[in-house]
């Protein structure tokens, strides 16, 4: 029997679909301009059995297996290969442990991050990474990439709050990572060891995640500033000072002019940079988010508002998730097939300012859009490179504009990827951040895991 005959025998049969036009669908991630392959056959398991099920059939034919969540990705972590069995977790999407005492949640990989987040703040609690897609992108996803996130600056990322895993190794063995337990340090690390490992290790089953008492209410400012480098002096301030935002972002002027065309919100169109601050901790933060504002005064801004109620905060963040959208949307207006080159680089936040004239200064010598939005507060930001896909020359300058600016990151101390994962877009640059022994460790962990390297092969590597 082939491999779609094995899966038909094994599975229900509405977990197995060939039709083609719904398997093109399962292609690829939200990352332009990467490859991406037809898979054969795309199987939506219910449980870990059918999971496993799926790996051995897989397995015994040396067949790859691609997983995937939602599809929010933004480095072609999750994209299809020809002839591969794309194995789509959007269906294992059940809460199955919320536990008060011990602060732990237990979930299915397609739990959506949103749904969890609500779930738990029934009871009073808080599952702080919050990626910008929260509202679609699965905590399974998000484990693979080990998500960041807008309060990173205070809570960080995924891989701090994961203390446990279910992982389906390549040769369908279940293996179970971690513990239930605030401490524990028996034997190696296996669970951050596939937190960020973009499903080249193993595929993850189940999610144990620690979870925090609920924030009280938050509150929310913007700062206005006349130039990049001095929206980045002010975020050097401010992390030196003792604050204690609980989201510090950037938006520069080509964002805040994509938005205000994409959703109009009354955002400044003239400012060259706005920093959205938030506080949220407990009796001092009005005093952390006086002290935001005084310190970006300090270092230039022209105005800095606060937000009066949670409506005018709420959509004070909204502007900020709407970035990407936004900046697609920009694409679109600019070029019959405009696209974007998705960067996600992150330097020490003392190297910020540094980066942000940079990348300027790369752009403006290329004469191509670029847009730059990120978590300034970790030092992570996301240039957004608009080029025009029909077009072979404009793509290439893209491409010569994304090498530039990594390399400027590299130079600068950071890294090739904040928090979207290598996937496809960054591998090269893995290899020149890494070096050639760090590079050696990880293929021989892969070799170790994967032999036969069925495993979202092409991927990191």
């Amino acid at each position: 029997m082939g491999v779609v005959d094995q899966l038909r025998a094994l599975l229900p049969a509405d977990r197995v679909i060939t039709d083609r036009d719904l398997v093109e669908m399962y292609r690829r991630d939200e990352a332009d301009l990467v490859a991406d392959g037809l898979p054969a056959v795309v199987v939506r398991p219910r449980s870990t059995d059918e999971v496993v099920a799926v790996v051995k059939v897989a397995a015994e034919h040396g067949v790859p297996v691609v997983p995937q969540g939602a599809r929010t990705g933004l480095a072609g972590g999750a994209n299809a290969v020809d002839g591969c069995v794309v194995v789509s977790l959007t269906l294992m999407d059940q809460i199955l442990e919320i536990d008060p005492v011990n602060r732990i949640a237990v979930v299915q990989p397609g739990v959506v991050n949103a749904v969890l987040g609500r779930a738990v703040r029934e009871k009073g609690l808080h599952y702080p990474p919050d990626p910008g897609s929260f509202e679609s992108s699965t905590i399974g996803g998000n484990v693979a990439t080990n998500a960041g996130g807008m309060c990173c600056v205070k809570y960080g990322v995924t891989t701090g709050y994961v203390i446990g895993l279910e992982v389906v190794l390549a040769d369908g063995e279940v293996l179970r990572t971690g513990r239930r337990t605030p401490k524990g340090v028996a034997g190696y690390d296996l669970t951050s060891l596939f937190v960020g490992s973009e499903g080249t290790l193993g595929i993850v089953t189940e999610v144990t995640v620690a979870l925090r008492p609920a924030p009280e209410q938050s509150l929310s400012l913007v700062a206005v500033f006349p130039t990049t480098a001095t929206a980045g002096k002010a975020v050097n301030e401010i992390m030196a000072s003792g604050a204690a935002p609980s989201l510090l972002e950037l938006l520069d002027n080509v964002h805040l002019r994509a938005i205000e065309a994409y959703r109009p919100m009354g955002l400044d169109q003239e400012a060259a940079a706005i920093l959205l601050a938030a506080a949220d901790t407990g009796g001092r933060a009005g005093a952390d988010l006086d002290r935001i504002a005084e310190l970006a005064l300090a270092a230039g801004a022209t105005e800095v508002y606060r937000a009066t109620d949670d409506e005018e905060a709420a959509a004070l963040l909204q502007a900020r998730r709407a970035a990407h959208p936004a900046m697609e949307h920009l694409a679109a207006s600019m070029h019959d097939r405009g696209g974007l080159i998705l960067d996600d680089i992150a330097v020490p936040r003392s190297r910020l300012a540094e980066l942000l004239d940079g990348i300027a200064e790369i752009a403006a010598r290329h004469e191509i859009t670029v847009g730059v939005v990120g978590h300034a507060g970790d030092g992570n930001l996301h240039p957004n490179i608009v080029v025009d896909r029909a077009d072979p020359a404009s793509v290439e300058k893209g491409h010569v504009v994304f090498d530039e600016i990594m390399e400027l990151g590299l130079a600068l101390g950071g890294t090739c990827t904040g928090e979207h994962g290598v996937g496809l877009l960054k591998r090269g640059w893995l290899a020149t951040e890494a070096g050639p022994v760090s590079m050696r460790v990880q293929r021989a962990i892969k070799d170790a895991l994967d032999p036969r390297g069925i495993l979202n092969p092409g991927k990191i590597f």
